[in-house]
């Protein structure tokens, strides 16, 4: 149980005390009325006595009671209603609230810490006035009138006669037959007269001469003048004296009743009652420690203006048998005992100690003896019952019979004179002077005799007080015996069925247990007594249950919290709205956060309903929000049933303030990190053959691969505007704010281009939820050109959109468990800076929403409002965290998180705006195939922009054309049946022999040190103008690896007119092109054998081509034609086909081969120009009667995109300390370089929808160097093996720059000059000399030292068996020097034995370059085997 403020010790005592009658005359209540207070009440304040008192038992031994306190109540002849009763507690107990500052107990038990009201002063209340209203009864006396006061004034005209009446009317009441209530205690009461003398109006002569003739009268103990009034009222505003009445007037007690003559009187409870402050010790229990009581009253109660207390006006009446009882009306305007100073305070006070010492005390104390002595002459046992009882006591016991043996007889009634009641009396008599030995003494004969007698009421009573006694008996003389009580409760319960009997001695019993820590059996008791018939009963004593369980040893908490459920939901049966909250809301500490969702949404239910029902709006809203917000595991009914309750309370509390600010609604839930914004305009959807650039969309994932690629490409370009540096104001250009982006700065938007954030919702419920009215909530600040910053808050979507237009979307459902994102717009018409702070909209749902199931579902909700059950208008705010700061010391040791400001736009002003159209763009090419689109570039901006370039990783894929690109059609519908390359109708005598031209690589914009990624878009006057659009055309060519290619173009632009907030804008483009494989094109380049020349010095190189078809024919190509091989190199041209001379088609069905071999030779010197010149020859072989002139776009254009893309792949080789030793590497690998490149044109010739169509297409082969493969494209390449694993560190020691074995040996071309056969007469002369002239040609452009070695050195004895041997005549080892370039003939001889072939290239040439100190001495290549065939004749 909870803290009280008595003691056990102190409760039982005061709850029984001795009961004096009050029976006043009409001038006697009159006086008092004028205090406002009857004369049972004037005394109130004062009953308890301020000192000890002794009284003699029978034995005549001394016995001293402490802190008496009396009873004194008006004459009733009505026994209160029991409906009465029921209203007064009720009343009792809503009038007790938990004060604001009550001090809380917080308790830790586990993981718990509860927070719990220490006290439970409302269950106080209600036990105290419980116990003052039980009735009273015949089988017990405690109740019952002991003495009664009989009141008449001084100032009547015969006050002893007044006092006759008086006496008369008592003794009438007493024992007239008529009245059987009230109960008098024994038929002799004690008469005790008291004159009432009014000392501001009243003659103090009259009185003291009546007061002394009723001393003769009644004697001087049975008399009393008292003296009030002392001030008249007029002057009660001077001086402020206490008002001890207050705090026990405005506690409704059945012992307060007047006596009225007339008139029912109706029951209202005390509405004031919920600021009721609670006095400092309970209800009587006004003098503690010997203080006076008018200390002891509250502080706060002296002004009376502030405190709601009872006042009676009106009238004294005699209550008539139908009223129930007196009510008081709470007036704050009036004060009580206005007319009296503190010396009547003390008067009264004296008065009541003279009546209790000289009155009801000797009265108490004669009426014991007398009893005494009646007991013991009726059993004719020893002298007192003291001795007495040893012998009851210590003799053999009858056996008890248990209960369920006892017949129902609580029937019995005993006659008043009955020897066991007068036990029973002084037993009580006893109880109540607390000489509690003898009490227990005479409890206990009397149960053994009600017990053998069966009267079982008469028992139950005996056993309840004969466990008190016990319980109360100084020095603990016998343990408390609890199973008394427990008989007694049952035999209440179950055989007299009297409840409230029953629920007194639960009462007394869990206290008394309480106080000995004995919690379990306390609650035990408690519960036992819950039942059906009184629901407030059962509420406090479940929540005492739970008090019990909470402080015990080892707190039950969980038994606590489920206690304070039920006494909750009695509360609630009872009507006691607050406490039933107050019991969830304290329960609900224990059940929160544990994951009991459904006793959670219980106890939430239930707070919101109770909170409602008290008009607390706020704590409804926020219990129900709980509901909806956390993961619910109800079923979607009662979701739905939630739901509508929360959207009901909601639209009640924002009726109550329709002005006030939008609330804060829970659902749906809003991820707000995964907001994201847009600037600009939605795509255009595709037009037929127009497809529109791609550029950014909300649809688009975010990839962080390609958000970088898109941010080297802008500041690719960037940088090159600004002459090769990014300028460090710079920032990437970002149209899609989202969580991943860098939202550190505010983003810029462009006024009169829409802003569009993406809000992404999810409805946690099972029910749909339907939003209408959906908009975003904004802030903005507009600038105008004045620099003055107006601050403008515009939240609701109805004003005037001059500033900001916003976008509603009328109705917008969620569906049950849904994730479902909102895009809302924005137009800013104005420039200045945008906060966009949340979103605003009517939350609903959809009537009969639990059959909803998906969209089809809801037909009813677009034809209007009538479908919405309930809706309410809130908002919800976007509150984005920013990312965590991790860079310093101080962010790494605390958590502090950096802006995110995607949501604050600065509106700038107007920019250009592009819009990319692509028509005929194809998604499948051949790799290497050429197609001709066409691209159009619309300004649909105010603003004319300028500087339009197009950046690209892979500028291969696609060419605007050089400067010649004039010469082909300019528009797609001119162009249908045209080939995109621009060609030439030769003559037959022209086949196969080579058709020159040239062309500049800057003309295609690949001039030097520029970055061929950048690309200018030929706009005609290089700006557009607002509305205005160009199509250019576009070539593309499919790329060499097959597959899917995404390839990104980025579009940049500015506008005329320098702005400084944004520089530059961007589109961006993404295209995706499928490859399939078409040709497969393998080259090498060799030195020609033949050292003739034709046209001067330079040597000739064989080009050998090998084209393979790999077409899998997936795009239905039949077959590929080769139309054309061209050569492209500043320095070397092909000159004609070598075997092709006959056959002029070259078709190559699926998968055929097909080899050409052409001769290349240099170009003249005047073709030549100066190394740093951009000329490149072309050369072309063509294999049909159509030239295409490969130095013209597009031919030219590819084949530089792809040669510069190849030659970004060479990286440069690495420097070396010595000077002269690079330069000589440089000299040495020039030998073997040729930077020849072969274009191969080709036509396919597809059936595509029994159609046939030509494709064109283009192959680039770049050979760098004599005898190594070049391909068309890139070959896979093995994954090398796995090395084996090293576990010592490499020494770093300096590569020194050197050539390869390869480079080395292609210093020096040789070449045998002979007779291919001879016949010679062997007979004759078995020697056979044939002259031999070996020529040396020095390749490279440096001196060169030269050894020819011509002693043989064979491997392998084989060699000699195929060749046979033959010698070399003369000397064996020649030493010479070639100039650059030189050619030298060496005449050798060969000497033959036999006839046969013999194989003349034996020859070793050595070379190194002659100014070098290093040698690098290596053998040089020899040419192919120099066969000579020797006869016989």
């Amino acid at each position: 149980m909870a803290q009280c403020v008595q003691s056990v010790q102190e409760l039982i005592p005061d709850s029984f005390v001795p009961c004096v009658a009050a029976l006043c005359s009409d001038d006697a209540e009159r006086l008092t009325r004028l205090n406002h207070l009857s004369f049972a009440e004037l005394l109130k304040p004062f009953t308890r006595l301020t000192s000890e008192v002794h009284m003699r038992d029978p034995n005549n031994q001394l016995h001293i009671i402490k802190n008496l306190k009396i009873a004194v109540s008006n004459i009733i002849t009505q026994p209160p209603q029991p409906g009465a009763i029921r209203k007064l507690l009720s009343d009792v107990v809503s009038g007790s609230q938990p004060a604001d500052g009550l001090v809380a107990n917080v308790i830790t038990a586990g993981d718990y810490d509860l927070n719990i009201s220490a006290t439970t002063p409302w269950f106080e209340s209600y036990r105290e006035t419980f116990l003052q209203s039980v009735p009273a009864s015949d089988h017990e006396f405690l109740n019952h009138y002991l003495a009664c006061m009989l009141v008449a004034s001084s100032s009547e005209a015969e006050p002893m006669e007044q006092f006759g009446k008086l006496s008369q009317e008592q003794h009438r009441i007493q024992h007239n037959n008529d009245y059987s209530y009230p109960k008098w205690f024994i038929p002799n009461t004690l008469k005790y007269y008291v004159l009432l003398h009014d000392v501001s109006a009243g003659d103090e002569q009259r009185a003291e001469s009546i007061y002394e003739e009723m001393k003769q009268k009644y004697g001087t103990q049975g008399c009393y003048l008292l003296k009030i009034n002392s001030r008249t009222s007029n002057q009660a505003s001077d001086e402020q004296i206490p008002d001890p009445w207050s705090q026990y007037l405005q506690k409704n007690s059945i012992q307060n009743q007047e006596s009225y003559e007339d008139g029912p009187c109706t029951i209202s409870s005390n509405k004031n009652s919920d600021s009721n402050l609670l006095s400092l010790d309970g209800l009587d229990n006004e003098v503690k420690d010997g203080l006076p009581n008018n200390f002891r009253a509250h502080p706060l109660q002296l002004d009376s203006s502030s405190d709601p207390s009872n006042n009676i006006d009106g009238p004294d009446h005699v209550k008539s048998a139908s009223s129930l009882h007196e009510t008081k009306k709470a007036n704050p305007g009036i004060i009580h005992g206005a007319c009296l100073t503190l010396t009547d305070h003390d008067r009264i006070r004296q008065f009541v100690q003279e009546f209790t010492f000289r009155g009801l005390l000797p009265h108490i104390e004669k009426t014991i003896r007398q009893l005494n002595d009646q007991l013991i002459s009726r059993k004719g046992l020893s002298r007192s019952l003291f001795s007495a009882t040893k012998k009851w006591f210590s003799g053999s016991k009858v056996p008890e019979k248990s209960i369920n043996e006892l017949k129902n007889t609580s029937g019995l009634l005993y006659p008043p004179e009955a020897p066991e009641l007068q036990i029973r009396k002084m037993a009580d008599l006893c109880f109540l002077v607390q000489h509690y030995d003898l009490a227990y003494s005479c409890y206990h004969t009397a149960k053994k005799d009600f017990l053998n007698d069966q009267a079982m009421l008469y028992a139950a009573g005996a056993l309840e007080m004969a466990a008190v006694s016990a319980f109360l008996q100084q020095g603990a003389a016998r343990p408390y015996p609890a199973h008394y009580m427990d008989t007694a409760i049952q035999m209440y319960r179950d055989i007299c069925k009297n409840m409230i009997l029953a629920e007194r001695c639960v009462l007394l019993s869990a206290e008394i247990l309480k106080s000995q820590s004995k919690y379990s059996e306390a609650a035990a008791l408690l519960i036992r007594l819950t039942s059906e018939d009184s629901d407030l009963r059962s509420a406090l004593l479940l929540e005492q249950a739970a008090h019990c369980f909470i402080n015990m040893k080892s707190p039950m908490v969980r038994k606590y919290a489920f206690h304070m459920i039920l006494a909750g939901h009695r509360f609630s049966k009872a009507g006691q709205k607050k406490h039933a909250l107050r019991c969830y809301c304290q329960a609900m500490q224990v059940y929160k956060g544990k994951g009991w969702s459904l006793a959670e949404d219980h106890i939430n239910f239930t707070i919101g309903r109770q909170s409602y029902t008290l008009r607390q709006l706020d704590n409804a809203v926020s219990a129900f929000r709980h509901i909806l917000i956390n993961e619910s595991k109800q079923s979607a009914a009662q979701q739905g049933s939630f739901l509508r309750e929360y959207l009901y309370v909601y639209k009640n509390v924002s009726q109550l303030s329709p002005d006030g600010p939008l609330p804060q609604l829970p659902l749906p839930y809003i991820n707000s990190s995964a907001t994201r914004v847009f600037f600009g305009h939605d795509r255009r959807p595709a037009d037929g053959e127009k497809q529109a650039a791609t550029h950014v969309s909300l649809d688009q994932e975010y990839d962080n691969e390609s958000s970088q690629q898109w941010r080297e490409l802008e500041e690719q370009v960037v940088a090159l505007i600004n002459k090769g540096v990014i300028p460090p104001n710079f920032h990437p250009t970002q149209y899609c704010l989202n969580s991943f982006s860098d939202n550190s700065r505010f983003p810029l938007a462009v006024v009169e281009e829409p802003i569009t954030v993406e809000v992404a919702f999810r409805n946690p419920l099972k029910v749909p939820l339907l939003l209408t009215n959906l908009s975003l909530l904004w802030k903005f600040q507009p600038k105008d050109c004045s620099g003055k910053n107006d601050e403008e808050v515009k939240e609701l979507v109805t004003s005037e959109p001059e500033m900001i237009g916003t976008e509603v979307i009328s109705e917008f459902l969620i569906n049950s468990e849904e994730s479902k994102v909102a895009r809302l717009k924005l137009f800013p018409h104005h420039i200045g800076e945008l906060h966009i702070l949340g979103v605003v909209y009517n939350l609903g749902t959809i009537q009969g929403s639990t059959t909803v199931d998906g969209i089809g579902a809801l037909p009813g909700c677009h034809t209007g409002k009538q479908s919405l059950s309930m809706s309410v208008r809130g908002r919800q705010d976007l509150e984005i965290q920013g990312p965590r700061l991790n860079s310093t010391k101080e962010e790494k040791t605390s958590i502090t998180y950096g802006p995110d400001r995607r949501l604050d736009p600065i509106i700038v002003e107007e920019m250009p705006l592009l819009e990319v159209f692509f028509i005929h763009f194809p998604t499948g090419l051949l790799c290497g195939e050429i197609r001709k689109a066409y691209v159009e570039f619309v300004n649909v901006s105010k603003c004319p922009l300028t500087g339009l370039k197009v950046v690209c990783k892979r500028p291969e894929f696609f060419t605007f054309g050089g400067n010649t690109a004039a010469l082909t059609p300019l528009s797609p519908a001119a162009s249908e049946n045209c080939s995109a390359y621009k060609t030439v109708v030769t003559e037959s005598t022209s086949v196969c022999t080579a058709l020159t031209s040239s062309a500049s690589s800057v003309d295609f914009g690949i001039g030097i040190g520029s970055q061929p990624e950048v690309i200018p878009v030929p706009l005609p006057d290089t700006v557009l103008l607002p509305g205005a659009s160009v199509q250019l055309p576009l070539w593309l060519r499919g790329p060499d690896e097959e597959g899917v290619h995404e390839i990104n173009f980025l579009f940049y632009y500015e506008s005329v007119k320098k702005l400084p907030k944004i520089r530059h804008r961007i589109l961006r483009h993404t295209a995706v092109i499928c490859t399939s494989r078409s040709l497969n094109v393998r080259a090498t380049v060799c030195r020609s054998n033949s050292l003739e020349e034709e046209e001067g010095r330079g040597g000739n190189m064989l080009v050998f081509v090998d084209v393979e078809n790999i077409n899998t024919s997936e795009a239905g190509v039949k077959e590929f034609h080769i139309v054309q091989v061209s050569s492209s190199s500043k320095h070397w041209k092909l000159q004609k086909s070598v075997n092709l001379s006959e056959n002029k088609d070259a078709k190559l069905g699926s998968r055929e081969k097909g080899k050409f071999c052409f001769k290349a030779i240099r170009c003249k010197e005047k073709e030549v120009a100066t190394q740093s010149s951009e000329k490149y020859t072309f050369a072309d072989i063509i294999f049909g009667n159509e030239q295409i002139i490969s130095s013209a776009s597009p031919c030219a254009d590819f084949f530089y995109r792809s040669l510069s893309s190849e030659l970004k792949k060479v990286q440069p080789s690495a420097h070396t300390e010595k000077q002269s030793v690079e330069d000589a590497v440089r000299l040495i690998q020039k030998c073997s370089e040729v930077d020849l490149n072969v274009v191969i044109l080709w036509k396919a010739y597809v059936v595509e929808d029994s159609k046939q169509l030509i494709l064109e297409g283009q192959h680039h082969v770049i050979l760098h160097t004599v005898g190594k493969e070049a391909y068309s494209s890139p070959q896979k390449q093995e994954p090398p093996e796995m090395e084996p694993l090293k576990f010592f560190r490499p020494e770093n020691t300096a590569v020194s720059s050197r050539p390869s074995v390869e480079q080395l040996s292609s210093l020096i071309k040789t070449s045998l000059h002979y007779p291919e056969s001879l016949n010679h007469p062997f007979h004759q002369k078995s020697l056979c000399l044939v002259p031999v002239t070996l020529l040396l040609s020095n390749c490279s452009k440096a001196d060169v030292d030269v050894i020819v070695d011509l002693r043989h050195k064979t491997t392998s004895p084989e060699s000699l068996e195929i060749h046979g041997s033959f010698t070399w005549l003369g000397q064996t080892q020649y030493k010479l020097q070639l100039k650059s370039e030189e050619i030298h003939s060496l005449q050798l001889k060969a000497c033959f034995v036999h006839t046969g072939v013999y194989n003349l290239g034996t020859p070793r040439v050595f070379a190194k370059l002659s100014d070098q100190v290093t040698v690098f001495e290596t053998s040089q290549q020899n040419s192919m085997p120099a066969l000579i065939i020797i006869n016989n004749v």
